[in-house]
């Protein structure tokens, strides 16, 4: 399931992150992947473990906190500090798909990449190229997002970034180890949760909307790993 998500972080919250990346120092974006992703992979990122990335980072993770259309889709059991990149003169990121697993920073364990995220920083018309490309059983979709917008999507999936041509395109990203790890199992919660909310806002909390619910939630405690 891909799910784009408008508008996590604010105008203000953009621009602050922003110029905070403008004054940061890069590092070669190789450095945060095994062999067969540097052979691909044309970045520049944050260091993994920046200072400026955590505070950073942390904004980003408040305001998915705050987020339930992000809560529902993910199921998130642990979520990675975000990292941030950016793309500028022809850098790209060749067809890939996400490490099943990686390492927290400072030694807090493992996290198991179920979800995918990346948070978009520039607007669409900042640059050229640089469409985030996602590659599943149903097809290849191209994913250009105004700055503070979302797209979620499974850790499974191949996808790539076409070459920038024009400008940069600045981005944050991590992963989340969700509750329900099957994709299908998520997907199907996720519609069985957005109808049950579409039922309360017409009709109310009549028996079958409440019938519906504990089916939810009855789901959830079969499938959820916690």
């Amino acid at each position: 399931m891909m799910l784009h998500i408008p508008e996590v972080l604010s105008a203000e919250q953009v621009r602050h992150i922003r110029t905070e990346l403008d004054r940061a120092d890069w590092i070669d974006g190789r450095a945060t992947v095994g062999d067969q992703g540097a052979r691909v992979k044309r970045n520049r990122q944050l260091p993994e473990h920046s200072p400026l990335g955590f505070q950073l980072g942390e904004i980003i993770l408040e305001a998915l906190r705050r987020n339930p259309l992000f809560f529902a889709a993910a199921l998130p059991k642990k979520t990675m500090p975000p990292l941030f990149n950016s793309y500028e003169g022809g850098e790209h990121y060749g067809l890939h798909v996400d490490g099943s697993v990686r390492n927290l920073p400072n030694a807090a364990g493992s996290i198991r990449t179920d979800v995918s995220t990346t948070v978009f920083l520039s607007d669409p018309d900042e640059y050229e190229g640089g469409e985030l490309v996602v590659v599943d059983t149903y097809g290849t979709h191209e994913v250009k997002l105004p700055a503070g917008d979302m797209i979620v999507y499974p850790s499974t999936s191949l996808h790539r970034v076409e070459p920038v041509t024009r400008g940069a395109r600045v981005c944050s990203f991590f992963w989340t180890q969700s509750m329900v790890r099957d994709d299908w199992k998520r997907s199907m919660l996720f519609e069985l949760d957005r109808n049950i909310y579409s039922l309360r806002q017409q009709i109310g909390d009549t028996d079958e909307v409440l019938g519906l619910t504990g089916h939810y939630h009855n789901l959830l405690r079969q499938w959820a790993e916690v």
